[in-house]
């Protein structure tokens, strides 16, 4: 597993983005205690991948396709299991994430987490590379209404390519059926 210094300010960026909101907000004083959102879900959206491999023997180019996403809370700790599935027009990688989940606003969390990537065919491209390597994700959802949730995070996807010592990035958007 090799990290760049590209891959790394890449991602620090990212996490910098997606949290700075909440790390502002939490110093504000509050009458009552945040409470985000508690919301089991599947969703589906689009991704995009915004990296390549790095090799002339293809199948490692930024690609564009969708997701399918979903959570499942637990009720006493701020843990949430995540499924999540990044497609392209030629195949999907395959993640089980574990995330902490941080209430930032009403109905609204910020999470972070790690998990693992399976790409269904070694070799050709997802969003996320092409082939099974380790996931941390950074994301934000929030509750609109009762019955939808709309999310979006970035995944970080290490040594995600073959031949090629490359991370992979990509970023997702989506909206999803409370359950």
């Amino acid at each position: 597993m090799k990290l760049t210094l590209k891959s790394i300010f890449t991602f620090s960026t990212l996490a910098i983005t997606l949290l700075a909101p909440a790390l502002v907000s939490a110093g504000r004083a509050s009458a009552e205690p945040l409470k985000g959102t508690k919301a089991d879900y599947i969703g589906a959206g689009v991704s995009a991948g915004v990296t390549n491999g790095g090799s002339t023997t293809g199948g490692d180019a930024a690609t564009f396709g969708g997701n399918i996403q979903g959570r499942l809370t637990t009720q006493k700790a701020p843990v949430s299991v995540r499924g999540a599935v990044l497609f392209s027009d030629e195949t999907s990688a395959i993640m089980p994430i574990v995330t902490y989940d941080v209430p930032v606003a009403k109905n609204t969390n910020v999470y972070v987490g790690g998990g693992y990537s399976f790409v269904e065919k070694q070799g050709k491209p997802t969003p996320l590379g092409n082939q099974n390597a380790p996931v941390v994700t950074v994301g934000a959802e929030s509750q609109l209404g009762q019955n939808l949730v709309v999310y979006g995070d970035t995944k970080w996807g290490v040594n995600a390519y073959k031949n090629s010592p490359a991370d992979a990035v990509s970023f997702q958007a989506g909206a999803g059926f409370k359950f």
